[in-house]
């Protein structure tokens, strides 16, 4: 998958405006949900593919914690799992 690797402070200046749909992993949930408890009982980093209005972007972080809509990263930036693609333990 190409995607362009960004810092995770940079994703509150993105866009998600569009109302497209991406086509995600068939596991994504799962994969979210075992970042999430990686990321708050081992501070373990997790790649995160996301689509904004622009393009495929890519992100190493921490998920600390995941809603319905949106999952959180370390710091309170948040993304939109609708613009999930993928995420990689």
């Amino acid at each position: 998958m190409e995607a362009t690797l960004i810092e995770k402070e940079i994703i509150p200046t993105l866009k998600f405006n569009n109302k497209s749909t991406v086509e995600q992993h068939p596991d994504l949930l799962s994969q979210i949900e075992k970042a999430t408890i990686l990321g708050n009982s081992h501070r373990t980093k997790v790649s995160i593919y996301f689509k904004d209005d622009e393009s495929v972007k890519r992100v190493e972080t921490t998920i600390w914690a995941a809603g319905t809509k949106f999952i959180c990263l370390k710091g309170g930036v948040w993304i939109p799992i609708s613009r999930l693609l993928e995420v990689k333990i």
